[in-house]
């Protein structure tokens, strides 16, 4: 049962993070452009009520993948939170058909398949839960690569403006991907209350790599013209960041031997490969009506 709890928790986790993406790519379109990192795109953000509400939806969603993280493995409720890629699709299809504009029907192949990848990995894999770990030497060597990577992104951002958007967006999900690994961390030390979770260093981290992920999401959706492979990038490395230091750091475990692994590893790219057709195809990009019209229709 807690599993099932987890997984059906982590569903309504995905569909509010994809009401979210829906809300955002709007409103980030229409303030000016900042420099990556650079906090007064939210001073600018704040003044546009679409985007408050992107915002208490995020905020619903994150609450939401905590519980499920403290019910189940990492290696369970991350996968299944690609999905809001697939509910901001959905979402996309309903505004666009109230506006009167057509939607590609390859779209819903990548949204079957994305969905058929999560399910037949979470199927196959069956992950553990994992332990808890929380040494001082794991501690150095995330907050290194986290800098590393981010570092790197935004160096490669910098010099490469065609390159912009994606690699904000790469950098946005490696930190979403920490800041989940934190979150589970964190989960493990609620039975002793909020003194000791403040008192272990993955809240600190959580309070460095959420809100830097955050920024860098506005900072991608505002920086391209095509605002959907940003939004892919994101789905797919926070969870595949997110699994691989729990399988790495938490000894969680998913079902051995030849045949189980290639399932794995299939159902992988199978979700992978629907993630991209999904963004390919879908009509989230800048300047297109879908995800710059409102509930009622009205375009921007």
């Amino acid at each position: 049962m807690p599993a099932a709890a987890a997984a059906g928790t982590a569903v309504a986790a995905a569909l509010m993070f994809g009401v979210s993406a829906v809300a955002d790519q709007r409103s980030t379109k229409r303030v000016a452009k900042r420099k990556a990192l650079s906090p007064r795109i939210l001073v600018d953000l704040v003044r546009q009520p679409l985007w408050l509400t992107a915002v208490a939806a995020n905020v619903a969603a994150f609450a939401l993948q905590i519980v499920a993280l403290s019910q189940g493995s990492i290696a369970l409720v991350e996968p299944i939170l690609v999905c809001d890629l697939v509910f901001a699709v959905m979402i996309s299809f309903y505004l666009r058909r109230r506006a009167g504009l057509e939607t590609s029907p390859v779209v819903f192949l990548g949204v079957a398949a994305a969905t058929a990848g999560v399910a037949g990995f979470l199927v196959v894999g069956r992950p553990s839960s994992g332990d808890s770990n929380t040494s001082l030497a794991m501690f150095l060597e995330l907050a290194v690569g986290l800098a590393v990577v981010t570092g790197g992104c935004l160096a490669l951002a910098s010099r490469k403006r065609n390159l912009r958007p994606l690699a904000l967006a790469l950098a946005c999900g490696v930190n979403y991907g920490v800041a989940a690994f934190a979150v589970k961390l964190m989960t493990y030390e609620f039975s002793g209350g909020l003194p000791e979770v403040l008192s272990h260093w993955p809240f600190y981290v959580l309070a460095v790599a959420g809100p830097a992920g955050f920024i860098l999401s506005q900072d991608a959706f505002q920086q391209g013209t095509l605002l959907a492979p940003v939004q892919s990038i994101i789905t797919t490395a926070d969870p595949v960041i997110s699994i691989a230091l729990g399988v790495g750091w938490l000894s969680v475990r998913l079902r051995g031997g030849a045949a189980a692994v290639t399932g794995e590893v299939l159902f992988l790219l199978l979700m992978t490969a629907g993630i991209v057709i999904t963004a390919g195809y879908s009509p989230m990009r800048a300047g297109q009506p879908a995800l710059a019209t409102t509930t009622s229709g009205e375009a921007p």
